[in-house]
């Protein structure tokens, strides 16, 4: 078997979108229930119009689904080829949002949001406690007072020194996808973590492979809190797994990895350092 081509997967958004398309209506009630929930003011009342960020907002699904539902999206991304595919994504089905590119941890958002989020692990990619530390400053200065940060991510036990793997298989169209991901334990001294993901792409006929690695930082519970009190203007207004179930939020520390963090812009003055 021939050796699967180095290649980005955000370069081929249209694979990586059949990978994890299909929960966006789950996912996005659920992030109306937290501004519901657990917001402060503004767009509490259900089925108001939310203005919504989404920091690396990827091939749109996220975007597209929360304009649909008639909120005010905003959303940006590092990666040029998932903001083209995003944009089509919205011109056919005939929906509006703004999309700019940019970095998580450098942005300007220009108004204030009722609710910005960042699923899927998707903050890992800030390798360092400065970039993380500033994409959390950036987007407590988008958010309006009372306003709600929701931060999904795979927690790490640094004992636990074994791989881990998933696989989705997925098909749209006349396309399948296999999608095998990797990680490697943790260096607790570094706070890195190794991931690669292989996809076998099915396509008329014709069989491709491509292979990315990256690295993630890591966090436990104790590592991210400390992150989140070094930006006075959030405080942890709640937090749920990955289920995304709003009746079953939990109480931290606890025994489970996957974690949504919800912050919430202070109402007030910030909180002394």
């Amino acid at each position: 078997m021939a050796k699967p081509r180095d290649e980005d997967w955000y370069r081929t958004p249209l694979y990586y979108d059949i990978v994890f398309a299909g929960d966006e209506p789950r996912e996005a009630q659920f992030l109306e229930a937290l501004v519901e929930r657990h917001a402060i003011g503004g767009g509490r009342k259900p089925r108001s119009k939310l203005r919504v960020l989404e920091p690396a907002c990827g091939s749109g699904r996220l975007v597209a689904e929360l304009a649909r539902r008639g909120h005010l999206v905003t959303g940006f991304d590092l990666s040029a080829d998932m903001l083209a595919f995003a944009r089509e994504r919205l011109d056919k089905a005939g929906l509006k949002a703004r999309l700019f590119e940019a970095r998580m941890e450098e942005f300007e958002a220009g108004e204030r949001f009722d609710l910005a989020h960042c699923l899927v692990c998707t903050f890992k990619y800030l390798l360092d406690e400065r970039s993380a530390r500033a994409n959390l400053e950036q987007v407590a200065r988008a958010l309006r007072p009372g306003g709600l940060y929701a931060i999904g991510i795979h927690l790490t036990q640094y004992e636990d020194r074994r791989r881990s793997r998933e696989r989705w298989v997925a098909r749209r169209g006349g396309t399948a996808v296999t999608c095998n991901i990797q990680g490697w334990p943790a260096d607790r001294r570094t706070r890195l973590e190794d991931v690669r993901s292989r996809l076998r792409v099915v396509e008329r006929g014709r069989v491709k492979t491509s292979e990315t690695c990256w690295k993630f930082r890591a966090y436990d519970h104790t590592q991210f809190m400390r992150l989140v009190r070094s930006v006075p203007e959030l405080e942890l207004a709640a937090a749920y797994d990955f289920g995304y179930d709003i009746d079953r939020p939990r109480s931290l520390p606890d025994d489970q990895l996957d974690t949504v963090y919800v912050l919430r812009r202070r109402v007030g003055p910030a909180r002394p350092r």
